[in-house]
């Protein structure tokens, strides 16, 4: 698959995950496939009320990714899945870093992809999955113009406060997102290390923000 291709993806995804947009979760009991229709639903009708959004205002788009969109995921899970095994090698600090970066690098990378939310749709498929799962796999499709387009949620169950279903992984036609940064991260890592992949990790994010 080549960079054009992977970047198309991952704009989506960055759609997708904007479709977490809403009010804090309601109830910690409530079914992993109902949250996310629930905020899928509430989320679209919200971008497209949001001219700031739609005219890829990044600095509203990083205010609403902060408060709206994270609360709703384990990043710390993300990120450290992206990193791989040297996560466990990193400082406390470096963990920090590199959930702050990765965050920005979603985020500026593909903030376009949000201008592109019209008349896109929902639909989920049956759920399987026992009532005693922690980690489920809700699958949805999004309809609107051309083809439905495949979209899967990894979600974990977490307990105390703030007890609630988090999304930890997105899937679009078959591309998990983590597992695709996975083998960039890598590279950088077997190269530079840890603070290599930081320092690469900012410096992409400074010329990001250059252009936006």
């Amino acid at each position: 698959m080549n960079r054009r291709s992977i970047s198309r993806l991952l704009a989506l995804m960055l759609v997708s995950a904007s479709t977490l947009v809403v009010l804090p979760v309601r109830a910690a009991d409530e079914a992993p496939d109902a949250l996310i229709k629930r905020l899928s639903t509430e989320v679209l009708d919200n971008i497209r009320s949001d001219k700031a959004i739609q005219s890829g205002d990044v600095s509203r788009i990083i205010t609403l990714v902060d408060g709206k969109i994270m609360p709703n995921v384990n990043f710390q899970r993300m990120t450290a899945s992206a990193v791989g095994p040297a996560w466990r090698q990193a400082t406390p600090e470096q963990q920090k870093r590199l959930q702050e970066e990765f965050k920005i690098l979603l985020v500026r990378t593909y903030a376009g992809a949000l201008t592109q939310v019209s008349d896109q749709t929902i639909a989920l498929k049956p759920l399987r999955a026992a009532p005693e799962d922690k980690e489920v796999v809700v699958r949805t499709e999004v309809k609107g113009r051309g083809d439905p387009i495949q979209l899967d949620y990894k979600l974990e169950k977490t307990p105390g406060e703030g007890a609630g279903w988090k999304i930890f992984n997105l899937n679009v036609l078959g591309v998990w997102l983590v597992e695709t940064y996975r083998s960039q991260f890598a590279q950088e890592i077997s190269a530079k290390g840890i603070p290599g992949l930081i320092a690469t990790l900012t410096d992409r994010n400074k010329a990001n923000a250059k252009k936006g």
